[in-house]
């Protein structure tokens, strides 16, 4: 049986935009998409359309900045950058999926009498 790329859950690719660019540093789109496209194994697989409409929510909400620079091959691309009020969401985020994930770990693992 194979794999099926993931459908994401509502919230988790702004979560993985800013925990990708907390990590990385400042980033373009298209390198923010390869990135988390790599992190997951290519079972996240991100169009410019869906990744562009994170980073405009996310610059909205004011989580993330925006500044032109000049990519790898000297094109003009906007790099965007996590702020202060933004690792502070990614710290309230990332600790909300943790406990989502450990009770859904515990619920897939219960056995029959408990």
């Amino acid at each position: 049986m194979t794999e099926s790329k993931l459908d994401l859950l509502q919230g988790t690719l702004d979560l993985m935009v800013l925990q990708t660019l907390s990590v990385m540093g400042s980033l373009h789109g298209y390198g923010i998409a390869r990135r988390i496209e790599q992190t997951s194994d290519d079972s996240v697989l991100l169009n410019q359309g869906t990744i562009y409409a994170s980073l405009v929510r996310l610059q909205h909400r004011g989580w993330i900045a925006a500044a032109w620079g000049v990519s790898d091959n000297n094109r003009k691309a906007k790099f965007y950058s996590i702020t202060r009020a933004g690792k502070k969401q990614l710290a309230k985020d990332a600790m909300y999926w943790q406990r989502l994930s450990e009770m859904m770990g515990r619920m897939l693992n219960m056995e029959a009498g408990e």
